[in-house]
């Protein structure tokens, strides 16, 4: 390990403290002197620029929620009201609407590198499906913070996302009814809908702690796949990543600054600026361009049970894939093969956003279909089978020979099946 393993209090208050509450000890042992391969790149770095959104997000919701009022009457009317009256509450509101955003855009980032770089392979499987879960959450708790404004898109985008339910065998009508809170959406959806909405980011932040708990098991993967051998290959978390964390994370912020400043209705839609009214439907319902791809899939199947089975096949199949996948070898970095078969699965997903954001008519749905295909395909056939056929190229015998560049030593055992 790098770095002194234990924690020395030095003032009185500190040592008082660490016999009767070792915090921290824990947190100097966790985020100080805890080692990570040494080769970490920016890519790494998201991991705590997530950690910083989830708590922007948590501290702008519950200013949020102090001027909110959860009444199908008045939703729209308090949402104005905060743009118009509340002291700096237009910044809180558009803060709060791209922070989820940037969330996502953040995670789907984080998820990309662990798909290119093998952060699911042994011994990270518990963390992968923790990674899982968190999105999922995330999934629901943007879905149920986007019905809040109770506009036009919001008050359509949940009566068609809710109905789906319906498509269930036997039990799809009381799983809808129960949602709504009756037999439409209206006032007790959106009273349902603003209560899971405040529950669910603290129970995401609950299974952070047991993602960040999970990491610190095995140590974080690295751009070479390779586990650390020895002090030579990790340096601890401070100095070193925690400059690098900040400068990731500054320059992040500039980015989401930019949108909530100068362009902070950019990602949203228009129609949700007009109330929401049951009698008038808008001309193209589309939900956050985040969950896009999911839609297209969903559009892509012309049975409802089936769309809707795949759309949740299609996020629930990112769990399996530490066991779909083969391979011995973790980083693409290696696999000269896989690497191609990546960015194409990369440009499968944005096709499928754009084919979402599109009338579900003539090419849009064509190529919906063929694209929805692949996406299953890279999965449940690419993975298996690339893991057997490919021959990866030699890896290095350390994470130092790697950084320093060195002649890599074939592994047989580890480079080949």
């Amino acid at each position: 390990m790098t770095g002194h393993p234990t924690y020395v209090p030095r003032s009185a208050a500190a040592k008082w403290l660490e016999r009767r509450l070792p915090i921290l000890g824990l947190l100097h042992s966790s985020f100080v002197v805890f080692p990570n391969p040494r080769n970490l790149n920016y890519w790494w770095t998201f991991g705590g620029i997530l950690s910083f959104m989830l708590a922007a997000q948590i501290v702008t919701g519950v200013i949020l929620v102090m001027h909110y009022t959860p009444q199908s009457h008045l939703a729209f009317a308090s949402v104005e009201h905060i743009m118009r009256d509340v002291n700096y509450g237009w910044l809180i509101r558009y803060a709060h609407a791209n922070g989820a955003s940037m969330f996502f855009i953040a995670l789907y980032i984080h998820m990309f590198r662990g798909l290119y770089y093998g952060s699911y392979k042994e011994p990270r499987e518990v963390l992968w499906l923790l990674g899982v879960v968190i999105y999922v959450l995330t999934v629901a708790t943007a879905f149920l913070g986007y019905v809040l404004p109770w506009g036009q898109m919001s008050f359509w985008g949940a009566t068609v996302i809710t109905s789906l339910f319906s498509a269930i065998p036997l039990v799809g009508d009381t799983i809808t009814t129960w949602l709504w809170g009756g037999y439409a959406v209206d006032n007790a959806t959106l009273n349902r809908f603003f209560s899971l909405h405040y529950l669910l980011p603290f129970m995401i932040a609950g299974v952070v702690v047991l993602h960040i708990w999970a990491l610190h098991v095995p140590g974080s993967n690295n751009p070479a796949g390779i586990e650390p051998r020895s002090d030579k290959d990790t340096l601890p978390f401070h100095p070193y990543f925690t400059i690098k964390d900040g400068f990731a994370l500054v320059c992040f912020l500039v980015f989401y600054a930019w949108f909530v400043f100068y362009v902070p209705n950019y990602l949203g839609h228009a129609d949700n600026y007009i109330e929401a009214n049951p009698m008038q439907t808008p001309a193209h319902i589309v939900p956050e361009w985040y969950y896009l791809p999911f839609y297209a899939i969903l559009r892509s199947i012309p049975s409802k049970l089936g769309g809707t089975a795949a759309m949740f096949a299609a996020v629930l199949i990112i769990a399996f894939v530490p066991w779909l996948d083969t391979s011995r070898v973790k980083s693409a970095a290696y696999r000269p093969i896989y690497r191609i078969f990546f960015w194409l699965f990369v440009a499968c997903c944005v096709l499928l956003g754009y084919m979402g954001s599109k009338p579900p008519e003539g090419i849009y749905v064509i190529t919906a279909r063929l694209l929805t295909f692949y996406y299953f395909l890279h999965f449940l056939v690419i993975l298996p089978v690339l893991g057997l056929v490919e021959r990866p190229r030699a890896v290095p015998k350390s994470i130092a020979e790697a950084v320093l560049g060195k002649k890599p030593h074939p592994l047989s055992v580890d480079a080949h099946p």
